[in-house]
């Protein structure tokens, strides 16, 4: 059967609607189908069919013993509209990273959390927050196993991911102890409604270990972690110094219309050192 909405993908000659996780899988030549805000927006050589996931029934999210659940066909507008948790002051920044993909309501109402993720731009919102906090994809492997990857290590540059043939993105695991983290971010870009060029989030944990997750201005989300130290208060972050010379040690800066790299190096810098400061003193 072919979907009104794959016309314009010359080369797709059918939609298959997955109801069970077999159904999932897809075959040589097909790509999975989530919101597809992106996927038809520009033609797909070589791709001859799409699996539309968004039928198999998941719950969009979950709250779980180690923390929540977000499904890969969890829409934006869903996960902006979780409800508030009991000590999840992370949860800020869920509504951050949504409106950091500049899109109107209705790309919100459709976009999915796994497309943003499986897609690997640098600018991907939703690469950002699971990565900032520590998220760990579930990924069904095509002989009905499953295999989980941390986000960081999900995206490994433009457009690329260690997913293999077959795989599928099930699901998103946040954990516990960082959503219940004091967090912060900036994000910058050429335009007022322009492609974020540098999107960083800082988190401080409770034992005072200081995170901070630099997407957009690099290839690939990067990610800087340093041991809280010890002063008179319980817990207190590192020097401002070490931060920055943490971040500026990651050297690749991203090249693209959106941002020379050298402006994004410098922008990152400016931003690692305010977080650092948003988030000093005090408990964690």
């Amino acid at each position: 059967m072919l979907f009104p909405q794959a016309m314009d993908l010359v080369d797709v000659r059918d939609v298959r609607v997955a109801r069970t996780r077999p159904q999932t899988v897809p075959l040589p030549g097909e790509v999975v189908l989530g919101g597809g805000t992106w996927l038809f927006s520009e033609p797909q050589p070589g791709v001859h069919g799409l699996v539309d996931v968004t039928t198999a029934g998941w719950e969009p999210w979950t709250r779980t013993p180690d923390g929540l659940r977000v499904a890969a066909t969890c829409t934006l507008a869903e996960l902006a509209a979780i409800p508030a948790q009991p000590g999840w002051s992370a949860q800020s920044l869920f509504g951050t990273a949504v409106d950091a993909l500049l899109g109107s309501w209705k790309i919100h109402r459709v976009a999915t959390v796994g497309g943003n993720l499986c897609l690997a731009l640098p600018a991907g919102p939703m690469i950002a927050l699971a990565a900032a906090l520590d998220g760990t994809a579930l990924v069904w492997t095509p002989d009905g196993g499953e295999r989980r990857v941390p986000v960081l290590d999900l995206v490994t540059g433009v457009r690329r991911t260690t997913l293999r043939a077959g795989e599928v993105l099930r699901a998103v695991d946040l954990p516990e102890h960082a959503l219940t983290a004091r967090v912060a971010s900036r994000r910058a870009s050429l335009s007022a409604l322009g492609r974020s060029a540098a999107f960083v989030l800082a988190r401080r944990d409770a034992d005072g270990t200081f995170v901070l997750t630099v997407t957009a201005s690099t290839d690939r989300p990067r990610q800087v972690r340093l041991p809280g130290v010890p002063t008179d208060v319980p817990t207190d972050v590192p020097t401002a110094a070490d931060v920055v010379d943490a971040v500026d040690a990651i050297g690749d800066w991203y090249d693209d219309p959106h941002g020379d790299p050298r402006w994004r190096r410098a922008t990152t810098l400016r931003f690692a050192r305010e977080l650092r400061d948003e988030l000093a003193g005090g408990a964690a």
